[in-house]
């Protein structure tokens, strides 16, 4: 989990970037934290090549095509979780009048 600070965050520590763990309760369940970065490269290379040969077609969960104008817009619905807001793609070469949902 990454928290970057958040100017409109909830509370003060979250417009900090930072998050409140009870460390009492953290301990009696005998919880355990770990950090460190997703190793995205190692990752992402065989979905890509899927993707290239077309036997994986993940563009079923993008909701929205649009244009780099709309994409303040776009960021609303999606961050409020507005119904059929899924996943945007922002084309900044795209016409403004078109719109793709």
């Amino acid at each position: 989990m990454f928290v970057p600070q958040d100017p409109g965050g909830k509370d003060d520590l979250a417009k900090q970037g930072k998050v409140a763990v009870d460390f009492g309760t953290h301990w009696f369940k005998g919880q355990t934290i770990g950090n460190g970065q997703a190793p995205v490269k190692k990752y992402n290379r065989r979905p890509r090549d899927l993707i290239a040969a077309g036997k994986a077609t993940p563009s079923w969960i993008v909701s929205h095509e649009i244009p780099l104008d709309q994409a303040v817009d776009a960021y609303e619905n999606f961050d409020s979780r507005s119904e059929g807001w899924t996943k945007v793609v922002i084309k900044p070469g795209m016409s403004t009048g078109t719109r793709v949902s």
